[in-house]
């Protein structure tokens, strides 16, 4: 096996991480135009809301989340302020916390949907065939860790 790599693998590579900061970005950009906090916002608040009443503790949180967060503590004291989540201690590990969501949080969802589904639509799907989508999700997923 060659340690080289190919012309054609370090073009792709450039371009999936170019496209990849250059979608979310407008997506991103689309949320604030529209009044509607950031995308990690809602990629949190959509686990909770999926796991329900009995919530999760921080780190499977961040597991489950689409997008990386490196500052997760950050985002929950920010979503907690606005009220959007709370924090309990957990009850089988007196330092963790359990983060639920809150009805606000599940209020807010629908409207950030609305322009998140926009942006999708806009920045992805308007620009590729149904056949083509299904060709690029099935090579991201050969490539997708764990």
């Amino acid at each position: 096996m060659s340690d080289q790599l190919s012309e054609s693998v370090v073009a792709s590579w450039a371009r999936l991480a170019r496209v990849s900061q250059g979608v979310l970005a407008a997506v991103e950009a689309d949320l604030k135009t529209a009044g509607q906090p950031p995308l990690t916002w809602y990629d949190a608040l959509l686990e909770l809301k999926r796991v329900g009443e009995d919530g999760l503790r921080p780190a499977e949180l961040q597991a489950r989340m689409l997008l990386a967060q490196y500052n997760l503590s950050r985002l929950l004291v920010r979503l907690e302020q606005a009220g959007y989540v709370v924090r309990r201690p957990c009850p089988e590990d007196g330092r963790g916390q359990i983060v639920t969501i809150t009805g606000a949080g599940r209020r807010l969802l629908p409207r950030m949907w609305r322009v998140y589904h926009s942006a999708i639509r806009a920045h992805f799907a308007d620009k590729l065939t149904v056949a083509e989508a299904k060709t690029l999700g099935d090579l991201l997923g050969k490539i997708t860790p764990g």
